[in-house]
Parts: structure tokens; sequence; C-alpha cells
């Protein structure tokens, strides 16, 4: 059962009513100094964005989301005046009823609504059936992240060094190589190359840009060493166990590894945006290291070889890092453009916090382990993987409901980028080109969702101001669809619902 919440989150239901109704969404965003660029540019223009199904973000400092309560002092009615009508679930089950029986969402969808505030479930169909997810599974992901890491935890890449500031009395070569070495081999080691190495930290949205700065550091903190001459390595170590998701090659997911710049994508979507599929690199790591020794290059130092692949020396002195935005822009950006190696990074940086492999295995193990201890409802639940592409993933759309809850609990505010980073209903995100029929109009810019799209699976899971100013939180999972448009159209007519 979901606990209560206190009287203080009507306040941010208000708000999230006022602030969506008025089609300028103000709730921050990990781009753009805290708004969505798709929003910002809708509000100049009056008129829905166009552009691809996955649009991309765009760098910007990222800002905690801002608290709500301090613009409502005048703005807020009587909390009694924001309670469900008394006859909400009665007319939910009159008006959801029938749209749930659609053939267009297979032979038995489910269904959950939730009063957030209350924590009363107004509206369960087969709500307690593990069903598969497909990226709703994401939203799991980003509670356990939050949770576990904190909203301001960054992911750093290292490139580090065993050679002594260049005086040539360590190694620098082979791992294996003895302290026992001759000093007559001084004047040998000092024209040898200084061996540095590349430790991926599990960013998965490291660019080219991060690249550049990374090694512009490293090129200065070597011409401080008098280094002039490098033999550069990498070191994936990291992660653990497979490195291909289950779902095999894909353009949806690159191969899962501790380092990669550009998501591996072989197209222009590396240089502009993420998001949405792309043709990916077979080795993201190795690529990522060439990229590195030619930024090398271009800053004077001179390379011996390929750069390759070998653990880091546990006594390596740190040259140079860069860091990923917070987890809390990494996490809106995840769900704003349903990102897979985003999702897989998360939970495998979940599995790190809590001593476990940082596998598709042990993030499994983390991740419920994270949400058990939140005393969510993980009853049936399987979490194969972070990016929902696993088709064995099994979630209730009790627990989507839960988890959106928790997110929106005052007491929480960490949590709130779970619900920032849901796309706009026909402005951002997965969600930009949905709510353009009849039946689901008005669900347009009133409701923020997380999609989920397998063959056969569909699934809607977000958060919407109902009847009587409360914020709901829905879920709705269908299995065997017959097809992707049409169910999609049908989950955009049940939420679109909720407003009314």
């Amino acid at each position: 059962m979901l606990e209560p919440k206190v009287w203080q989150l009507t306040a941010g239901s208000a708000v999230l009513g006022l602030v969506l109704a008025a089609g300028a969404v103000a709730l921050a965003g990990p781009w753009d100094s805290g708004q969505r660029k798709a929003e910002r540019d809708w509000a100049a223009a009056q008129g829905r964005t166009g552009g691809a199904h996955h649009p991309g973000g765009h760098p910007g400092k990222p800002a905690p989301a801002p608290s709500a309560a301090g613009v409502l002092d005048e703005l807020a009615p009587p909390v009694e005046s924001l309670s469900a009508p008394a006859d909400l679930p009665a007319g939910l089950r009159k008006t959801l009823g029938p749209l749930l029986e659609s053939p267009d969402l297979g032979p038995a969808p489910a269904a959950s609504v939730v009063d957030v505030a209350t924590g009363e479930q107004l509206f369960g169909e087969r709500a307690d059936r593990p069903m598969a997810p497909a990226s709703t599974i994401k939203i799991a992901t980003a509670v356990a992240a939050l949770s576990a890491l904190g909203p301001d935890h960054r992911i750093g890449t290292t490139v580090v060094t065993a050679d002594d500031k260049g005086e040539g009395d360590d190694k620098g070569g082979d791992e294996g190589d003895s302290e026992g070495d001759s000093e007559g081999d001084d004047k040998a080691k000092g024209d040898d190359p200084t061996e540095i190495t590349l430790v991926g930290g599990g960013d998965a949205t490291l660019d080219r840009k991060g690249l550049r700065a990374l090694a512009e550091d490293t090129a200065r903190a070597l011409r401080d060493r008098g280094v002039h001459e490098v033999a550069v390595r990498f070191d994936v170590s990291l992660y653990s166990g497979p490195r291909e998701h289950p779902i095999g090659p894909n353009d949806n997911i690159a191969p899962v590894t501790a380092l990669m710049t550009g998501q591996g994508r072989l197209d222009d979507s590396a240089r502009d945006s993420f998001g949405g599929p792309a043709p990916r690199s077979g080795d993201p790591a190795g690529d990522a290291a060439d990229v590195f020794a030619d930024l090398l290059r271009e800053r004077g130092l001179k390379t011996s070889g390929p750069p390759a692949m070998r653990k880091a020396p546990k006594d390596a002195d740190r040259l140079a890092v860069t860091y990923s935005r917070p987890v809390s822009a990494l996490v809106e950006r995840m769900l704003t453009n349903s990102d897979n190696d985003i999702a897989e990074s998360l939970v495998r940086q979940t599995a790190i916090k809590a001593g476990r492999p940082a596998s598709f295995a042990g993030a499994q193990q983390a991740v419920q382990a994270e949400l058990k201890e939140q005393k969510l409802p993980v009853g049936g639940a399987l979490l194969r993987d972070g990016s929902g592409l696993n088709r064995h993933d099994r979630i209730t759309s009790g627990l989507l409901t839960a988890l959106l809850a928790r997110a929106a609990d005052p007491d929480r505010p960490e949590l709130r980028p779970v619900l920032t980073g849901l796309p706009v209903a026909g402005f951002s995100g997965t969600l930009q080109g949905r709510y353009t029929d009849a039946d689901a109009i008005t669900g347009s810019g009133m409701i923020r969702a997380k999609t989920g799209t397998l063959t056969g699976v569909n699934s809607l899971a977000g958060t919407v101001v109902g009847p009587g100013g409360r914020l709901l939180a829905f879920a709705f999972l269908a299995e065997k669809a017959p097809g992707p448009d049409t169910a999609q159209r049908a989950l955009d007519h049940l939420s679109a619902e909720l407003t009314s």
C-alpha cells in the first residue's frame, strides 16, 4: 500500500495544473538553464514543434528542480477544495473500463490510477499482474539511481599514469615488469614513452567535447612533467559480465561498456544530440581511446602505437578528470529521450554504490534491493535491465504508480527529476508527436508520461492533474497488442480521459 502523502503535496498538484494548462512547463529540465527548449520554443511560437521521435537535449548547466511551494502563497486554493470528488473512482470505472476493453490494447491490459496526495487507488485493473513494461521500466531505474546515488552525483572519466613525473624510475611498460631493473636501464627509460591510461567510469553521455577537455588537461599535466611522448592505454574493467545486451546488436543500444564517446553512434546523431536509434560501433571503448589519442596529438604530444586495452595500475597518479552532468540531469535526459545507454549506465552506478558487480545481474539485484528498501511494492518484479529492452522484464502497473507517487512525495525532493524528466504530451521527447487525435487532444500539454514500446508491448505511465485539482499517477500496460500505432492512440485516449 502507498503511504498517505502530507497536505503540502496539493500545492505541487495545483502548480502542475496551472503551469501545464498555460502550456509553459516551468519545472526544471536539464537543458537551456532549466527550461526545455521544445517547451520554450512552443511558448514563444504558440505552435507545436516537429522533428524526430526522439529529439535530443542541448548541453547546459543543470539546475535542481525548483520547489513550487513559494509561488503558491497567493494562488493556492484551500486544501479542501482540491479534494478528489467523492464519485471520482466510480467515474473512472465508467470511463476507463470500456476503453481498456479496446482490442487495440490486446486481450488483458493492466491499469492503475492513484491519487498521489492520499495514496488511494482510484482505479485498478490487473494492477498487481507483472507484465512486460518496455521503457516504462526506466521510471524504476530513475528512482533507484536517484535514491542510491543522490541527484548531485557525477560520473568521472579519468586519465592516470604510474610513471613518476617522467623521471624514469617507474615501469611504464607491461604490468608484469619487476622492480629489479638494473640502473643501467635508466638511460633507455628516459627515451621510453610515458604510459597513460584512460579509465572509463561509466559515463554514457561522454562526448567529443568532454574528451577534448580531458585531453587538454592531460596534455598540460604531461608538459608540466616534461613528458612529450605517451603510450595510450584504456581501462574498461569497471564493468563486468556480457557487453552485449540480451537483445543483441541493435541500433537502440551500444555495447554496454564503461568507456564510450557519443554512445558509440556512427552517424551525425553523435555530433548533434543523443536519443533514438542509430548504427552503433562494435567497440565503443576502443573508438573513444582512438579519439582521445588523436586529441592528444593535436595538442603536440607524440603517441607510441595505437591505444591498447589494459587495466590501470593501482598506484597510478591522476592526471586529469572530466565529469558527467549530475545524475538529476542524466535521469531527465534518459526519461525524455528514452535513452537506453544512460539507463544501463545508471543501473550499473547503482550496483557499484551497493557494492555489487556492475553487470546486468548485479544491476538487477541492486535496483530491486533499493526499491525494496524504499518499501515499494516490488512483488513479482523482474528488472533484468535498466532500459526495458529485455522482453523478460516484468513490472506491475501498481508499482509504476507507486514509483511516481514516491517521486512526488514532498519529503523526497531528490526524486523530483523523475517527474520533471517525463515527456510532455504533444511537446517534448517521445510524446512530441502524440495526442493529436480528437479523442486525445485534451491531454496535450496536460500529461507528462514515459512511453514504452516493444513488438506487441505498449505502455504509458505518468502524471496528470485530474478533477478537483488532484495530481494523479497512472500506468497502463498492454501486451499482445496488434499494432504499435493503434495501441499508442488507445493509450493516449485512456490518459486523456483523466483530465476531465
